[in-house]
């Protein structure tokens, strides 16, 4: 039993976002799997945004297909949890944080007020109780919307207030004991804000709490989000949501899903997405949907609906990749000298996408077409641009199925870098278009990637790389050369670093030492032995997934 959920297939606990009143609440709470097991058929895929139809299963149902998940209701999780031996349910299971229920109108039993304090507590209650019944060491937490906060709650507040309690000394990091990695979809990490108003909205949702919502106000983040013994030191003054502590669960295994799309989200009639603004999902603002240091990826796709952000394929693809990849992926900007010969009033903005051959998606686009494109560092001298986070963050599973073409299977993973450069004049908040090219790029051009997976024998990948503009063939018919191998630059162990310059042609403006570094690292999961209830936190060891 010691060695339940070390393949990687970790219990998946899924914990809703917001229903809002009474009739949403019931509305949430006849859904047996909480909107978990809700698909899709459109997708919005060509470049002008036409719906196009795509079979999206769901999130969970694709969990049991690809990975083998079980999703033991039988009648009540609680009861059939309860009722369990310990260590006698399989860990790759899914279960469902169902804290709107005592809620809901719809059953015989007293009504009660929804507080989000409580689902966090409770969500502690159901994690230990998984934990017992599975043997597995942690589990996975995946959350849409407010349930993000719910689980930042439990994992900076209640996990440590609650061992701290039981007679173990305060651990701000304690909760990475119990969870594993935590993934969510379209959560206000930074609380929710409106583009109109001049703030008079907000501060009316926070002083009336008009059906609990004032949860997504910067005071009562603080509450929840901050611990009563450090709060004399981490004052509200000092609070920012959208940072979480350095000596807390580690920001390297949360993974924040961003939402580019507000005109697809038609709740309140399309109110909502108008006052919160466009360069949103409709409801959260792409600036605040992120925690500071976290990986991350954007999608066009909204809060929720036909064009949701969690019934989605690009959703699906980075979660899965997150939960149970072994190769992170870091791409980054080397040497770049864009703007040096620019009028001081010229911005630079840069369109990035990256596809994955076999997905009809993008699992990352940024744009000025979404209102969200990169916004590049004007160059100065001495100081080349350099991006001084990733420019993305991507993961990879060696063991994942590869596709099929004449019959046989591909050995390496295949990716295409989109990236278009573009600019205008900006004066004072005005843009001036007198030499400006409506939809004309200054530079554009798709890098592509191939990696071939460690190996038996070989613990690093190797890779392949060309600029299309440098392919004579159609992309599908790019056949990697010698001449396209990336050597591995960086001599620190378990740690692959390759770098491909620009082509010459692009040199003049964006740098004669323009390049592209990408940084392939194999991946862990941290797992101790599992707990029981009461138990003391044991020693942390390390798993290398295989899937």
């Amino acid at each position: 039993m010691g060695d339940r959920g070390r393949d990687g297939r970790l219990p998946v606990i899924y914990v809703r976002g917001f229903a809002g009143g009474a009739g949403a609440i019931n509305n949430a709470v006849d859904d047996p799997f909480y909107g978990f097991s809700q698909g899709s058929v459109h997708v919005r895929a060509d470049s002008n945004g036409r719906a196009q139809f795509h079979q999206f299963e769901s999130p969970m149902l694709r969990l049991v297909t690809d990975h083998q998940y079980e999703v033991p209701v039988h009648g009540d999780q609680w009861t059939f949890l309860n009722r369990a031996d310990a260590a006698s349910i399989n860990p790759a299971s899914v279960w469902i944080h169902r804290f709107y229920d005592a809620s809901a109108g719809t059953f015989s039993q007293g009504q009660e007020t929804f507080s989000f304090e409580e689902a966090a507590v409770d969500l502690f209650e159901l994690i230990k109780l998984v934990l017992e019944k599975t043997g597995a060491p942690k589990v996975f937490l995946i959350a849409h919307s407010m349930g993000g906060l719910i689980c930042r709650s439990l994992l900076q507040r209640v996990i440590p207030e609650a061992l701290a309690d039981s007679g173990e000394a305060f651990d701000p990091a304690a909760g990475n004991n119990y969870v594993a990695r935590l993934f969510t979809y379209a959560t206000p990490h930074g609380g929710i804000r409106f583009a109109v108003g001049f703030g008079v909205l907000e501060r009316l949702r926070d002083a009336t709490a008009v059906q609990g919502a004032d949860v997504f106000g910067p005071d009562r983040m603080y509450e929840y989000l901050t611990p009563a013994a450090v709060q004399p030191t981490r004052t509200r003054d000092d609070f920012v949501s959208t940072e979480m502590p350095d000596d807390g669960f580690p920001v390297d295994e949360l993974f924040c899903l961003v939402g580019s799309n507000p005109e697809d989200y038609d709740v309140a009639f399309g109110l909502s997405s108008k006052i919160v603004g466009a360069r949103s999902d409709g409801l959260v603002q792409i600036d605040n949907a992120a925690v500071r240091g976290a990986p991350l990826a954007v999608v066009h796709r909204s809060h929720s609906g036909r064009y949701g952000i969690v019934n989605s394929e690009e959703g699906y693809q980075n979660l899965q990749r997150f939960l149970f990849g072994d190769l992170k992926v870091e791409v980054q900007l080397v040497g770049f000298t864009i703007g040096r010969d620019a009028l001081p009033e010229v911005e630079f903005q840069l369109d990035v996408g990256l596809a994955i051959r076999g997905l009809p998606v993008l699992v990352h686009e940024q744009s000025v077409a979404h209102f969200c494109p990169v916004q590049i560092e004007r160059w100065k001298e001495g100081d080349p641009i350099d991006s001084p986070v990733p420019l993305l963050t991507t993961f990879l599973s060696s063991q994942a199925p590869r596709p099929h073409i004449d019959g046989k299977k591909v050995p390496r993973l295949r990716h295409a870098l989109k990236l278009r450069l573009t600019s205008i004049a900006e004066t004072e908040g005005h843009f001036f278009f007198d030499d400006h090219l409506e939809q004309t790029e200054d530079w554009q051009d798709t890098l592509l990637v191939e990696i071939e997976p460690p190996s038996e024998g070989r613990p690093l990948p190797r890779a392949w790389a060309a600029w299309n503009s440098s392919v004579p063939a159609a992309v599908r018919d790019w056949n990697p050369e010698d001449k396209d191998f990336l050597e591995d630059t960086d001599p620190t162990p378990n740690r692959w670093s390759g770098r491909i310059d620009v082509p010459e042609v692009s040199k003049y403006l964006l740098g004669q030492k323009a390049g592209i570094r990408l940084t392939v690292t194999p991946r862990v999961l941290v797992l101790g032995e599992p707990r029981r209830p009461g138990e003391p936190t044991g020693e942390p060891s390390i798993f290398t997934q295989d899937l």
